[in-house]
């Protein structure tokens, strides 16, 4: 029973967005609401040295923007909330998508001004492959905004997800009279309070009241004929395909401004879903079973860089995680006792005593974990959908100093097992490959090579075109084309045999020639070794 009550308590969600949509801005509001800070943060108060608090990295400080995921815990009203925060920037797609792995739902937030961008449409298409439930907030209602109507249609026509608008504005920009709670017939005037408010402002009950004729003034007949245009015309909100991820409520407001959010987040609660059951090697495991279930999504090293500390961020699928328990590292197929599991605020973190499914844990690694582990109290399941994809560009890695040798291959080997980027080294020479999806992410592995190791390196491009994963039934098949191609084969960090093709003829002539050779352009993290 205890399990049961605890598992429907939880919320776990990422925040998906195109960037400078105001993604990391609505979440420190989310954290001020539910009490986790005091005063938000924001990125761009650099000359007072404050900066957003999900991004606890030296570089994102530096920058202004989310270059890996934070995950943050807080309570809200009956509810536990597992809050993750995605880079927005496609340079960082990858742990964007195993974030998404992570979680039940997702709230999108949209530009006001700018409607759907590129980055928002390619992350609802990773959402809708798992068909994650999604709740999106059209953001920065305080500058002038697209036609709510407008909006509405072109979310649709970009997305092809049916919109039901849970609040309503009445104007945008200096206009803006406030926002219209389709649910309660509430109206909420919109007035400027300090950013770091989290009260909630005095509502109008109902929209026909004299209060409401006075505040909106002359635009009251139009806001009335819309609202009921709306109710009329528009979708009904349907729960079990809101599930489906066919169906997103839509709340209007302002993230910097602090005005919505509470609407958005008071409706969250009630309608997201509980955690749910996963996919594994052996069918599903349901989130209220007994026996403790989880799998690592990610790995971040140095969270406090002067203990040079490895953190693996755990989901929790099903049963109760205590402190001290024993559970079975599936990969090794090792038991191991863990007694200092902890709990995140962004960078800083808490020992945890107990855990439930949709929890996400952190547990200190020594180099033993790798993304895609599973650990359980039962049996031997891999949990799956947590793959690499092929990176688009390549550099050689060169160390500017040779005495600096080791820290380059202590430092690449942490990155390769964070997954920030991928390491491949070739089989014919002792040169460091790194593989990324785009140039951001080189920009990062320079900085914290730099900063956090101490290696100074030269990045040179290289004549690759792709990587290919490589694999054959026969075992015989496989040693003769490690043989034949020597010169283009590499192992990944994972020791797993990649083909470096210089070019899409040179991939396509070596396919033919190799028909028994499987080549992939994705590989799933394994759980058995």
């Amino acid at each position: 029973m205890e399990i049961r009550d605890s598992v429907d308590r939880r919320r776990t969600f990422a925040i998906i967005s195109h960037p400078d949509a105001g993604k990391t801005t609505i979440t420190e509001k989310l954290l001020l609401l539910g009490n986790a800070i005091q005063l938000a943060g924001t990125v761009k108060a650099r000359k007072s040295g404050r900066h957003a608090k999900s991004d606890w990295m030296a570089m994102e400080k530096e920058r202004g923007i989310s270059v890996t995921t934070s995950v943050m815990q807080f309570k809200y009203q009956d509810c536990i909330v597992n809050l993750l925060d995605t880079p927005g920037h496609e340079d960082f797609s990858e742990d964007t998508y195993r974030t998404l792995t992570a979680v039940d739902s997702a709230v999108m937030v949209i530009d006001g001004a700018k409607g759907v961008e590129p980055r928002t449409r390619k992350l609802l298409e990773i959402c809708r492959m798992r068909d994650t439930p999604i709740t999106t907030f059209v953001n920065k209602l305080d500058r002038e905004s697209m036609d709510p109507l407008e909006m509405l249609e072109h979310i649709e026509d970009e997305l092809q997800i049916e919109c039901v608008p849970a609040t309503w504005p009445i104007g945008s920009g200096r206009s803006l009279k406030g926002i219209y709670r389709m649910d309660s017939d509430d109206f909420l005037p919109y007035e400027r309070v300090p950013r770091d408010s989290a009260r909630r402002l005095q509502t109008i009950k109902g929209l026909h009241s004299d209060e409401s004729k006075t505040w909106l003034d002359a635009d009251y007949s139009n806001t009335v004929d819309t609202i009921e245009l709306v109710r009329e015309a528009g979708h009904t909100f349907d729960y079990e395909e809101y599930l489906a991820g066919r169906q997103s409520l839509v709340y209007f407001g302002s993230a910097l401004q602090n005005f919505g959010v509470i609407e958005l987040l008071d409706r969250f609660v009630e309608v997201a879903p509980v955690p749910q059951m996963r996919d594994t090697n052996l069918g599903k495991i349901s989130p209220y079973e007994d026996k403790f279930s989880g799998f690592v999504f990610k790995i971040q090293a140095n969270m406090i860089p002067k203990h040079r500390d490895r953190i693996a961020f755990m989901r929790i699928c099903s049963g109760k995680y205590t402190k001290g328990m024993r559970i079975r590292h599936v990969r090794l197929g090792r038991e191991v006792k863990i007694s200092d599991a902890v709990t995140f605020m962004a960078g800083d973190r808490t020992q945890v005593d107990v855990a439930f499914a949709g929890d996400i844990i952190g547990l200190h690694n020594h180099g033993t974990i790798r993304i895609g582990d599973t650990f359980t109290e039962g049996q031997d399941v891999a949990f799956r959908g947590i793959p690499n994809f092929a990176p688009e560009i390549f550099r050689r890695v060169r160390i500017r100093d040779p005495l600096h040798s080791k820290r380059l291959k202590n430092g690449m080997r942490q990155l390769s097992e964070e997954g920030a980027t991928q390491v491949f080294a070739p089989l014919h020479n002792q040169d460091i490959v790194v593989g990324a999806v785009g140039s951001l992410q080189f920009d990062l592995v320079a900085f914290r090579l730099r900063e956090e190791y101490g290696a100074d390196c030269a990045y040179d491009p290289c004549p690759i075109h792709t990587v290919r994963w490589v694999s054959a039934d026969d075992p015989s098949v496989l040693e003769e084309f490690r043989n034949h191609l020597r010169a283009q084969l590499a192992l990944d960090g994972d020791n797993q045999l990649a083909l470096l093709a210089t070019s899409r003829h040179n991939l396509r002539l070596i396919e033919d020639r190799w028909p028994e050779v499987k080549f992939s352009s994705t590989r799933e993290h394994a759980s058995f070794a």
